[in-house]
């Protein structure tokens, strides 16, 4: 009898232990849920922006992305987001895909305008920037550099065989 009551026991501990770490990790979850108002921007690359990534303005997490979609007759890329209701966005604003380091943490990052005019539920921020492919970037620069080294050798050697061909 002693040892079901243990086991019983120890089984409501685990319980108790996975509800106080879902309480925790809900509060710390900084999330829009249910409120606030959808937006679309349309861009030429998302990279690797997922849905869940957060919408930030100056650093700042105002909202999240909710869907990403291909539109078929263009092939560009459409990002939904929601922003929290007490924020309002101008008219004018414009938004970039950026990371949060080298190692990804991608999130959609939005410049307000200056224009009165506020966005709506349901409108798109047209002024985008895509996300830039750090990988790619890295593989141009570290081409160019070897090439660069190869011309230098070349020039150097032409220069040490034109000197000793006086």
């Amino acid at each position: 009898m002693n040892k079901r009551i243990s086991e019983i026991l120890a089984g409501l501990v685990v319980i108790l232990a996975a509800c106080v770490f879902l309480a925790y990790a809900a509060s710390r979850t900084r999330s829009v849920g249910g409120g606030g108002y959808d937006l679309t921007a349309r861009f030429g690359s998302i990279g690797p922006l997922a849905v869940g990534a957060p919408v930030k303005i100056a650093g700042v997490t105002i909202g999240e992305v909710t869907r990403t979609a291909l539109d078929p007759q263009t092939y560009a890329a459409i990002v939904r987001f929601r922003i929290q209701p007490d924020i309002k966005i101008p008219k004018d604003s414009s938004a970039a895909i950026e990371s949060a380091s080298l190692l990804g943490g991608d999130y959609l990052s939005i410049s307000p305008g200056g224009s009165e005019t506020m966005l709506a539920s349901g409108q798109a921020i047209t002024a985008t920037q895509s996300a830039i492919n750090i990988e790619s970037l890295l593989g141009k620069f570290v081409f160019s550099a070897a090439n660069f080294a190869s011309s230098a050798s070349k020039a150097q050697g032409g220069a040490a065989d034109a000197a000793g061909g006086k």
